[in-house]
């Protein structure tokens, strides 16, 4: 048995020189095409030669084989325009962009700044912003639509909204926000959430008929939740709101799930810690500005993509990522207003802006999107 599988890997193997050598003969013809296009001022993409080339190997190879045939064939013909993008010499855009705004940035990141924050004081949006800004003065805003408002008109440098929970997933009503509004991402952090049951001096955790959490501590503590009896759950706007109402109760019956600087803030005592269900609970903030900021350190970058509604448009876009060995962090996908059926996509990826493979993949992007966007390269920290 093992005999007859090593003589039949070393087929394949023979095989695959051979599928190697052919694959540079067929590159080197590809180069020389690149050539004529670019004498003849011809787009690199030929839609009507790659579909007819899809469905006659396709029908070569049968109906068993033809969807793989098919797929590997389209990893091909996508490895062949981005080699002859690279012949013509295309330059992305985009990438030309962020040559401008890494000359335009100055080194060091700024530290007394004014912030734009949704919520009041003692909120985790006042706490990741202190975690960024050495003395920022910050303002406060009513809705995340006010805080990028507030960016955009100019009224503050900077923005800082949360994008992502561990716990209760992406924050979607600011990935909806971002299709409305411009600005560019300089810096995220990513912050440690605890949720902790806390009460005016002197109550006990027996006394609570009334707790107040915002929607996000209680989606986080649904198990010590699941086990209150003949408590009012109240949701407030958020961590902040909760503590101080219930530092405001008179009746000594109240308390709230909030974070212990809020406790600190508003003169509470912690009655219980971490009652969140997952012990490694995070949000992830960015901070965000009119225009684009890419400080030393950048390893991560944000698009934003429309593509065609059509089988394999992800997959061509993933495929490239894949080519190109660059890690895609996170995937999130929002419907369009007004388009049935299509979406928004945006990228998270990880790798230097430096990188070459990164001017690569935007000069690629650009050839097979309907719409991209660049939202920024920056750095995370911790918090």
């Amino acid at each position: 048995m093992d005999q007859n599988l090593e003589a039949l890997r070393g087929k394949i193997d023979e095989i695959d020189e051979k599928i190697v050598e052919l694959f540079k003969t067929r590159m080197e013809l590809s180069g020389e095409i690149a050539n004529c296009k670019k004498a003849g001022n011809l787009p690199v993409l030929a839609a009507g030669r790659e579909r007819a080339l899809l469905n006659r190997v396709g029908q070569q190879a049968g109906e068993e084989l033809a969807d793989y045939t098919q797929s590997v064939y389209r990893t091909i013909l996508s490895a062949s325009r981005s080699y002859q993008n690279g012949k013509i010499g295309k330059a992305s855009v985009l990438y030309a962009g962020i040559r401008q705004a890494l000359e335009a940035t100055p080194e060091l990141f700024p530290q007394r700044p004014t912030v734009a924050c949704k919520g009041v004081e003692g909120s985790y949006t006042q706490a990741a912003c202190d975690r960024l800004f050495k003395a920022p003065a910050m303002m406060y805003f009513q809705t995340y639509d006010h805080v990028f408002r507030a960016v955009e008109s100019g009224m503050c440098q900077y923005g800082i909204l949360p994008i992502e929970n561990s716990s209760g997933g992406s924050v979607k009503a600011v990935y909806d926000l971002m299709l409305r509004h411009n600005f560019s991402i300089v810096r995220s952090v990513r912050m440690g959430v605890s949720q902790n049951l806390m009460a005016r001096s002197g109550v006990r955790e027996a006394d609570i008929r009334e707790l107040f959490a915002n929607e996000q501590a209680i989606d986080e503590c649904a198990g010590y939740l699941a086990g209150l009896k003949e408590v009012k759950v109240t949701v407030t706007e958020n961590a902040a709101t909760a503590a101080r109402m219930a530092a405001e109760d008179q009746n000594g019956t109240a308390g709230a799930l909030s974070a212990r600087f809020c406790a600190e803030h508003f003169g509470l005592e912690i009655l219980r810690e971490n009652l969140q269900d997952q012990d490694n609970n995070y949000t992830r903030f960015i901070c965000i500005s009119k225009k684009p900021e890419i400080y030393p350190g950048a390893d991560r970058t944000t698009l934003m993509m429309t593509l065609p509604h059509k089988p394999g448009s992800l997959y061509n876009v993933l495929a490239k990522f894949y080519a190109l060995n660059i890690n895609l962090q996170k995937l999130e996908s929002r419907p369009l207003p007004g388009r049935e059926f299509e979406f928004m996509f945006y990228f998270d990826i990880e790798a230097s802006v430096y990188a070459p493979e990164v001017e690569r993949l935007f000069r690629d992007l650009e050839a097979d999107s309907e719409q991209m966007r660049y939202l920024g390269s920056y750095n995370e920290v911790t918090g």
